[in-house]
């Protein structure tokens, strides 16, 4: 999508270090961390919330969820981490680019 901030992330339109990428996501931080690390991991394919997938879309985010537990100890987050999803804006969502939270680096306070 040409408006969409995530996009031009995974284009290189807009630069933004890579902590971790495959051809299926990227994993970037967060600008407005919730966490002491906060990251975000962003399918490359482009869609906004759960209800919008298509079944290769679902794999993919499948396939990104079975990869973040091997990157938890390169991201620093070995002790422990939270997964969050934000679909739509009552839930937070503000870049409607499906998108996987990772918070950690800390004891997390209960929400």
């Amino acid at each position: 999508m040409e408006n969409c901030v995530f996009c031009k992330i995974i284009a290189g339109e807009i630069p933004s270090p890579r902590y971790f990428e495959d051809e299926e996501m990227i994993v970037i931080k967060d600008l407005e961390p919730k966490a002491k690390l906060h990251y975000l991991c962003i399918p490359k394919v482009h869609f906004a919330r759960f209800s919008e997938m298509n079944e290769e879309q679902a794999n993919i985010v499948k396939r990104c969820c079975q990869k973040i537990p091997n990157l938890a100890h390169k991201l620093g987050l070995a002790g422990g981490y939270r997964v969050i999803v934000n679909q739509g804006d009552d839930a937070g969502q503000t870049v409607q680019h499906l998108h996987i939270h990772l918070l950690g680096g800390e004891k997390l306070k209960d929400f």
